[in-house]
């Protein structure tokens, strides 16, 4: 059998146990009435999401093989995402839900900016999945994981496919960076605050007035770590970039 068809089947069977797993432990997790309830409904649903990623991106043609020092740097910005998030933040109550300020997503768009689409996007869905898990935020993990890495594939896209920053000349990757750092955290302020009501109502089984008040909260939070990310993310790039230009380890698309 093909490689990438095995994947595809393999990536599309962790999706359907996930799916699984997140649907029979939904129920005891918002009780809260079994240990460990909430956090195997919660790595039920980033397995259903990863899977499924896995599973389309197996059918998509082969790429080169990946260099140690591109997973590397991954680790590392997943790390740093994770700090970004667990250590330098401020929760803002929101009824019996919160929201937060925080410094998790420079190091997301970051990471996609120094290493590309999927492995930037990646490395911030993990770390910042990662910090979720690890803290009171654990329900929000799946939600997390999904929107983080579209956040990595939209800033890579625009920064390495449309601008190609990596070759483009010293003078214009300042507002190409810009323009990339906007794009990402653009979606993330529409789709966060959307995406995040519709997944506490149906999902969590939230009110929808407690809802509500989350959403436009909510909507202020993610304004300004947007904000904070493109400003934050772009003076790094382009103080981090000649180094990483001449050692040769930015990504060539």
């Amino acid at each position: 059998m093909n490689r990438n068809v095995l994947s595809a089947a393999l990536g599309a069977g962790v999706a359907l146990a996930g799916a699984a797993v997140a649907f029979f432990t939904r129920e005891a997790a918002l009780a809260e009435s079994v240990p460990g309830a909430a956090l195997a409904f919660s790595l039920g649903a980033i397995a259903a999401v990863a899977g499924l990623f896995g599973a389309l991106a197996s059918l998509a043609p082969r790429r080169e093989r990946v260099q140690l020092r591109t997973v590397t740097m991954a680790a590392l910005f997943a790390a740093l995402c994770y700090i970004g998030f667990s250590y330098l933040r401020i929760d803002i109550p929101v009824g019996s839900e919160k929201t937060a300020f925080h410094l998790g997503n420079v190091f997301c768009v970051l990471a996609a900016l120094f290493l590309g689409g999927f492995w930037g996007g990646m490395a911030g869905a993990l770390g910042l999945t990662l910090a979720d898990l690890t803290s009171s935020y654990l329900t929000s993990a799946p939600k997390t994981f999904l929107l983080k890495l579209c956040i990595g594939l939209i800033t890579g896209f625009v920064a390495h496919r449309i601008f190609h920053i990596s070759r483009e000349e010293e003078k214009r990757v300042p507002l190409a960076t810009a323009l990339a750092c906007a794009a990402g955290m653009g979606f993330n302020i529409v789709a966060d605050p959307v995406v995040g009501y519709f997944y506490k109502m149906y999902v969590l089984g939230i009110p929808q007035e407690a809802a509500d008040i989350w959403v436009k909260m909510g909507a202020v939070t993610t304004a300004v770590n947007a904000l904070l990310a493109i400003l934050c993310a772009d003076l790094l790039y382009l103080a981090l970039r000649p180094a990483l230009l001449r050692a040769e380890l930015l990504p060539r698309q």
